[in-house]
């Protein structure tokens, strides 16, 4: 989940950067650096390794204790293992873990009321929202003893979606205080995590990194199993149905359909497919109830194992089966969500899956009707392709770094800086709107969708939604790859990072033929290097550089864009031809030339790329 901010909220939790990017990081005294602006209970009370009548955290071996708390934040999120099940891959999201985080949470909650109001605040209230996972019961009764401990009023709003969990933050009469949602989004049944939220949207990736900092000393100091005796009971909150009707009554009020108001979506049929996810509500809270026809809907129940496929717009599977659906039953429009609802992508009537950059073309040819001239914001990954689109259809495109964060809060300090910025997009399918407090909320991208397919037949147009792309031009062959970092997990970040410097310098001594730092993007992308361009940059949470490739023999063309994977200590590789098999041949080019050539592939798992390289042939 992306930071989320009401129009007329500023940020104010900047921290300057020098612009000296990438820049390799540096051990510090961690005791030096961690600051608690909140007084610890007596009985938590966190002893010095410093003192006299204790060892140091190292000797008593809580030092990588207190590592695997800090190793399961994952941007402006907390994910982990939460049940056995994945071979090589240990539990490490357990119950005594979570209280801990969800008490530094709410100790963050109450000491940012208090530096607000400048007095002791009373009645902190904390909602809680969780998708299927079958670890959400255990993990939950940890979040609410964690609030407990903190002095949080605890509401538990049950199977909820991640964009949900912020508007009961908004929506009266709940207004809460904070929330949290227990989710890992498309990833297995095994995982589970944390995403946090207050009035002023999702936490930063810095503000998420001093609360694990925290947790991990609570922890190392507790290492006992979580009380199942709560403090205080939550109260168990129907905010769903509030939700379903706030999106019910966007959609009546925008369409004001001349003959009948409330149902504007008669005469129409569409398919959902939720993934045994949480996005079941949608069909019958909101698509039925104004009049549509969800016949032939797939996996409404939620299930946390997801035995038919993952909840994932991303998924081949998921796509396919709604494309199926669609085309079966001569649907208007297919809807596909992932676990959590954050994201979303489409099929057409035609049976045409749309999603990545055609979704982000889709909004944004939605958009621009809405904003003329506007930016759109998206990751580096999207295609040159995309990029004549938008500049086709009178808008501007920013491209800015890879992590669905990174690009909605470009987006936020875009409008702050006076520039007309309604949407910021990622190619995995997070997308928010200026218009809806900058909140990447899969069931509102799809509600605008919605809307607009609506306004078109009312308007004597029978082609469908798909009719806005149709002269949007695709790369003939685009793939991710990632390779694993062989290194401890302490040490896997600043390997990463050591690798893509090198990849860069190759480029830059001419050792690699026919490539070239990209300079696209106007003033937003420097030397290949995605840079902030703002007077107070914001953080970011992947360090990646984009090359341009060119095989003049052969005549081939496209980009490749490396970075340092946030979700896990791997490096991603990204790449797109303008011919097939394009692709295979700059991956052949950048294991041998680069990899193998400057002594970096000792450090890296090459199994995926080799598996990939027997099945696509490369060659």
């Amino acid at each position: 989940m992306s930071s989320t901010l009401s129009p007329s909220t500023s940020l104010n939790n900047n921290i300057p950067i020098t612009h000296n990017f990438p820049s390799s990081p540096t051990n510090r005294n961690l005791l030096k650096t961690l600051n608690f602006p909140f007084s610890i209970p007596p009985k938590l009370t966190l002893t010095s390794p410093k003192s006299s009548t204790t060892a140091n955290y190292n000797d008593l071996g809580l030092d990588e204790e207190m590592g695997r708390i800090k190793r399961l934040q994952n941007g402006s999120d907390v994910r982990g293992v939460a049940v056995e099940g994945e071979p090589g891959r240990k539990v490490d999201l357990t119950p005594p873990a979570v209280e801990a985080i969800a008490e530094s949470f709410g100790e963050w909650v109450i000491n940012g009321l208090v530096n607000e109001k400048g007095r002791q605040v009373e009645d902190v209230r904390v909602s809680l929202g969780r998708d299927p996972r079958i670890s959400g019961s255990s993990l939950g009764v940890a979040v609410f003893s964690g609030l407990g401990r903190a002095g949080c009023i605890t509401y538990d709003m049950g199977l909820a979606t991640t964009p949900a969990c912020f508007m009961s933050t908004m929506l009266p009469p709940f207004s809460y205080d904070a929330s949290i949602m227990m989710t890992a989004s498309h990833l297995p049944y095994t995982r589970n995590g944390l995403k946090f939220f207050t009035k002023k949207g999702g936490l930063t990736s810095l503000e998420v990194e001093e609360i694990c900092n925290k947790a991990a000393f609570k922890y190392a100091n507790r290492l006992t199993k979580v009380s199942t005796l709560l403090r205080t009971t939550p109260t168990r909150v129907d905010f769903m149905s509030a939700y379903a009707k706030h999106l019910r009554d966007i959609i009546k009020e925008r369409v004001n359909h001349p003959q009948h108001y409330d149902t504007p979506l008669e005469g129409f049929q569409i398919i959902v497919n939720a993934g045994n996810g949480s996005g079941g509500f949608f069909t019958y809270n909101v698509l039925d109830k104004l009049g549509a026809d969800t016949f032939g809907s797939l996996h409404l129940t939620p299930d946390g194992m997801f035995p038919n496929h993952m909840p994932n717009p991303e998924d081949k599977v998921a796509m396919s089966v709604t494309r199926t659906a669609v085309l079966e039953s001569s649907a208007d429009l297919g809807i596909v969500f992932d676990t959590d609802v954050d994201r979303s992508g489409v099929v057409d009537k035609e049976g045409n899956p749309i999603n990545g950059d055609k979704l982000i073309a889709l909004m944004a040819a939605i958009v621009l009707k809405e904003h003329p001239g506007s930016t759109i914001v998206t990751d580096a990954r999207t295609s040159m392709a995309l990029t004549r689109f938008i500049t086709d259809r009178g808008g501007q495109h920013c491209l800015y770094r890879v992590g669905y964060r990174n690009v909605i809060d470009k987006g936020v300090h875009l409008n702050e800086d006076g520039v007309d910025a309604p949407l910021m997009m990622e190619t995995s399918g997070h997308g928010a709107l200026r218009e809806n407090y900058f909140l990447d909320d899969g069931a509102y991208m799809v509600v605008k969708i919605i809307i607009e397919m609506v306004r078109m037949k009312l308007e004597g147009s029978n082609e469908g939604i798909g009719s806005l792309i149709t002269d949007l031009e695709e790369p003939l062959e685009s793939v991710e790859l990632r390779m694993n970092i062989l290194s401890h997990p302490k040490y896997a970040k600043a390997q990463a990072i050591k690798i893509i410097e090198t990849f860069k310098t190759y480029i830059q001594e001419g050792r690699l033929e026919g490539w070239e730092l990209d300079t696209c993007g106007d003033c937003w992308v420097s030397d290949g290097c995605l840079v902030d361009s703002n007077d107070t940059p914001a953080p970011v949470d992947a360090q990646m550089y984009r090359a341009k490739i060119s095989d003049d023999e052969n005549g081939q063309y496209g980009w490749l864009h490396i970075r340092q994977s946030i979700h896990n200590p791997n490096i991603a590789i990204n790449m797109q031809s303008s011919v097939l098999g394009g692709c295979l041949s700059m991956a052949r080019v950048f294991l041998d030339k680069f990899l193998v050539s400057s002594g970096m592939d000792k450090d890296l798992d090459f199994s995926q790329i080799d598996k990939y390289a027997k099945n696509g042939n490369m060659s």
